[in-house]
């Protein structure tokens, strides 16, 4: 009985988690004037599958698909590369000071960020970075994501330090040690910082639309507003892009799945 409480329970969380996907979908396949209607339909009676094309034709769909490619992947090599580099840092090296330095800037994570705003747009102004992806991606190749840091100092701490000391008598540089010993080793760690950061830069909006103002560049997050703002407002062609625009990151999830409790069980030590 007690299985079958679970069963059920389980099902109804799965029920209302995949009720907003149900009605993106149920609305991608209706026309305009059904959207509307105060008739509520489970499933249209005519799927307008037409609408995945209108949607992706009426406004530079594809050039939205690439420039969030050219964003994501990017920010979200500089954030391992800079975020791993630090955590090996803070894991391994002996300097003076280091525990303080840590504890402060974890300390920035009680920071709200809408506090950056105004700064970060006046210092990125007179770099001369505004209507350009710089801001968007640069802040990655700084370690700023501290949270991260975090991960891979925890993971680098687990490691026996006996790795360590063996390449070091053995001749090799932090260098050759974080590059070809530790960083193969946090596998788990880095597929869960490319996952969580990559959905972070992919669904982030605020950024694109206070730096980008040519619609050339604009990422998808910011692109789907302007089903609602240009020639009227197009729910159902605004749903079948945003449920296009879900494909790489769903498929990235799927992929790697399996690695992302590993990674963060194992930064819990």
């Amino acid at each position: 009985m007690r299985t079958l409480l679970q069963y059920l329970g389980l099902i109804l969380v799965a029920i209302l988690v995949g009720m907003p996907v149900w009605w993106a979908i149920n609305t991608s396949l209706q026309p305009l004037e059904s959207v509307y209607s105060s008739h509520f339909q489970i499933w249209p009676d005519h799927p307008q599958w037409s609408n995945y094309t209108d949607a992706v034709s009426r406004l530079p769909f594809l050039r939205f698909l690439f420039n969030s490619l050219i964003i994501t992947t990017t920010a979200v090599f500089g954030t391992v590369l800079s975020t791993s580099m630090a955590g090996y840092v803070f894991a391994r090296l002996r300097w003076t000071g280091r525990s303080w330095c840590f504890g402060i800037l974890m300390g920035t994570l009680l920071i709200p960020s809408q506090v950056y705003l105004i700064p970060h747009f006046l210092m990125f102004e007179r770099l001369g970075w505004l209507n350009t992806y710089k801001p968007l991606i640069v802040p990655g190749f700084l370690a700023m994501d501290v949270f991260y840091v975090f991960l891979f100092r925890q993971f680098f701490r687990s490691v026996p330090l006996a790795y360590t000391e063996a390449a070091l008598v053995d001749g090799a540089t932090h260098w050759t040690i974080y590059r070809r010993i530790l960083l193969p080793m946090s596998k788990p760690v880095v597929i869960t910082v490319i996952v969580m950061n990559a959905v972070f830069h992919w669904q982030d909006l605020m950024t694109p639309l206070i730096y980008l103002n040519d619609i050339e560049k604009f990422p998808l997050a910011l692109g789907l507003r302007m089903y609602q703002t240009m020639d009227g407002d197009w729910v159902n062609h605004l749903m079948a892009a945003s449920l296009l625009s879900l494909i790489p990151v769903t498929l990235l999830f799927f992929l790697t799945q399996r690695y992302l409790m590993r990674g963060l069980v194992l930064t819990e030590k």
